[in-house]
């Protein structure tokens, strides 16, 4: 009587030779690979292993120049910088003048959530040299208080302004060129309210500034607008000039800081230029009270 195979165990064994057919392909395949390998002459082979590693120290110098080495303070800003318009980020530290900021150079990852394992210095002491002093492309803000000369009206509050809106906080700064004061000339733009910065950009902070009303488009020689053009920024202005925003809340009657300096320059001394001053740039609190008289007597 013939004997009926087992199914199962026929399968199991169809299974083991599929199994045993694929690791002879494989080790077949890998001793071709040693053979071809073992033909090549050492010399080609030593020098294609000293290029690939050429190869890849030059990419990992390059990406860390560009994505990861921090810039200390304006003096490690290279000329290239400038030339390419190299886009930056990093946070305020602090904002001694109305338009301009320290910034703490962070590249790369590491600095935020939730990739955070660097620290950013808070002690004065440990932020010695460690910042790029920036200016504000495009922008004059109102004068402080400088070489015994008086502050402009809306100064503090320009200046008050200007920290509440970026101290310790992320922007992102496009840089243009050095001052005469050493600083770095910047566009600013505030980090993104969603997305990352390498997907969006944020407001323009010097359009920002002329929105509400705190500085005047700069026109001197050397300006710089950027893409957004000299013509949108004046016309922000006037928009704030209409609305009666910031400095411009008593009307257009403001000495504007480039008028300030330009006093200042011409004059022979700190009580002549203050001669010089126009009376009628802020009205006095008597003033209002007057004509609040005034009119209650209609």
């Amino acid at each position: 009587m013939p004997t009926i195979p087992w199914l199962g165990r026929a399968g199991a064994d169809d299974a083991h030779n599929d199994e045993q057919k694929l690791e002879d392909e494989q080790l077949v395949l890998l001793q071709r690979l040693k053979a071809q390998f073992y033909a090549i002459p050492p010399p080609l082979l030593a020098l294609t292993t000293f290029a690939l590693g050429a190869l890849t120290a030059t990419s990992t110098a390059f990406l860390y120049t560009r994505y990861g080495r921090r810039l200390r303070n304006s003096e490690w800003v290279t000329p290239d910088y400038f030339t390419r318009t190299r886009w930056i980020k990093g946070v305020v530290t602090a904002v001694g003048d109305a338009d301009n900021f320290r910034l703490y150079h962070t590249p790369a990852l590491g600095w935020h959530w939730p990739f955070k394992f660097r620290r950013i210095p808070s002690a004065n002491k440990d932020l010695k040299n460690q910042t790029l002093h920036i200016r504000i492309a495009g922008v004059d803000a109102p004068e402080g208080a400088h070489f015994g000369r008086p502050s402009q009206p809306y100064h503090a509050e320009s200046l008050s302004w200007l920290r509440d809106t970026i101290l310790g906080k992320v922007v992102y700064c496009q840089l243009l060129r050095r001052d005469q004061y050493s600083r770095i000339v910047a566009h600013v733009t505030l980090a993104p309210r969603i997305f990352p910065g390498a997907f969006a950009t944020g407001k323009v902070l010097s359009l920002e500034m002329l929105r509400a009303g705190w500085v005047t488009t700069y026109e001197q020689a050397g300006a710089e607008h950027g893409k957004w053009g000299k013509d949108e920024f004046l016309r922000v202005e006037a928009e704030a000039k209409a609305a009666h925003r910031g400095m411009w809340k008593h009307g257009v009657g403001a000495e504007s800081p480039a008028e300030y300096k330009r006093r200042h320059a011409t004059a022979a001394s700190l009580e002549e230029a203050e001669a010089a001053r126009p009376r009628t740039q802020v009205p006095s609190e008597r003033g209002r009270k007057v004509w609040l008289r005034r009119l209650l007597r209609l």
